[in-house]
């Protein structure tokens, strides 16, 4: 008889409720598989690379600098420090 993937008594040829749970499983890892290609894309896009982080904390100590919020040698000192850790 046609009864396609039911057998006789309407049960989904042999795969039952596994069949379902594994279907759902699947649609959760691909919409998490989506959602973190989308948050990578938009990081890649948006972000700044650590070398740039530095330069600007550069700018911001040589602008303090200039403000007179700090003197030279403490200029030196921490200018030192973050070029270290790049």
């Amino acid at each position: 008889m046609g009864y396609g993937l039911l057998d006789g008594a309407g049960h989904m040829a042999g795969w039952g409720m596994g069949g379902m749970a594994f279907g759902g499983l699947m649609m959760v890892l691909w919409l998490g598989l989506i959602i973190a290609l989308i948050v990578f894309v938009v990081r890649w896009m948006t972000g700044s690379s650590q070398k740039n982080a530095n330069q600007s904390s550069l700018e911001i100590l040589q602008q303090r600098y200039a403000r007179g919020e700090i003197d030279a040698n403490e200029l030196q000192e921490r200018s030192n420090q973050l070029k270290k850790l790049v």
